[in-house]
């Protein structure tokens, strides 16, 4: 009779090693930010810097266009829309019965597709 255990020991080791692994790297990344710290640290090079821009902007709640929300929302719906038509393409022969539920989906981006085009969300100069 096997153990009842026995599934679980393997995620029990790995848990086990991503805990010593992480663990691990905190208490290296510490140790080695001691031994190479700079000999003559400056503000200047202390300083965090990312692709030129300083992190930490003094007034940097810029406003956003609306179109960028805009963008970002039509972007978001026809992606979805693709991550749900794409299995049921493939799979269209043994999914057959889902075809009414595929349609009734894909009306709805319609009237979602026209009401965009409508308000002029596809337009980028105006």
């Amino acid at each position: 009779m096997a153990n009842p255990a026995s599934p679980f020991l393997s995620v029990l080791i790995l848990m086990l090693v991503a805990a010593v692994t992480a663990v691990a790297i905190l208490i290296l990344s510490g140790k080695l930010l001691t031994i190479w710290k700079p000999k003559n640290a400056q503000a200047a090079k202390l300083r965090v810097y990312e692709c030129g821009v300083p992190p930490v902007q003094t007034g940097a709640r810029h406003k956003y266009s609306v179109k960028f929300y805009l963008t970002a929302m039509l972007f978001i719906l026809f992606d979805v829309e693709a991550a749900f038509l794409l299995p049921w393409a493939v799979n269209y022969k043994q999914a057959l019965w889902t075809f009414g539920a595929m349609l009734s989906f894909m009306a709805t981006l319609l009237v979602g597709f026209v009401y965009a085009w409508g308000k002029g969300a596809f337009e980028w100069e105006r």
